[in-house]
């Protein structure tokens, strides 16, 4: 299990069917190793703190194995890292393999799975199509997130290791075993 990219972004407003919005989705991957803390990554930042960030969504996670699945159902669309406005997009770390609870090391620092991701209508947004919110959500191909037990450099490259499971053994896919 790895970090292939680590990705952030500042919001920044954009029309979205007529109107102003301000969203954060707008994720691009970083060439240095920055600083993750309890909050967000430094360079990071939402727009909507009533549902996205705060202390149990302060790292969006989103798996590399799915940008093949979505390359094939969006032909012709780039899907650069980034592209779900994740935070890390991974390899070897699968929703039905973290559990809620479950924490990780990841060079000096120490992250915990949350919560599976509930997109809303900024992924839209980002795409230029509404109906990608539901086509996301059928696909369960949701990626999942992290609360930051300590904070630290990160970057791509690092390994994640599983350094405790959790003992309720629910799946941020919603699963349990």
């Amino acid at each position: 299990m790895k970090i292939l990219s680590v990705n952030v972004g500042l919001p920044k407003e954009v029309i979205w069917q007529g109107k102003a919005v301000t969203t954060g989705i707008f994720k691009e991957p970083v060439n240095a190793p920055v600083t993750l803390r309890r909050l967000n990554l430094d360079g990071d930042q939402q727009a909507d703190l009533t549902v996205h960030g705060g202390v149990n969504k302060a790292v969006y996670i989103y798996p590399s194995e799915h940008y093949g699945y979505w390359r094939a159902e969006l032909p012709g669309v780039d899907l650069p890292w980034g592209m779900f406005g994740e935070n890390f997009t991974t390899e070897g770390l699968l929703e039905e393999a973290v559990y809620i609870g479950d924490r990780f090391r990841i060079g000096e620092t120490e992250v915990m799975a949350t919560e599976p991701r509930m997109p809303c209508y900024k992924l839209g947004i980002k795409f230029g199509r509404a109906d990608i919110i539901k086509r996301f959500l059928a696909s369960r191909r949701t990626g999942f997130y992290f609360a930051v037990v300590r904070g630290g450099m990160v970057g791509a490259g690092d390994p994640m290791e599983l350094i405790a499971r959790a003992q309720q053994e629910i799946s941020v896919a919603g699963k349990t075993i």
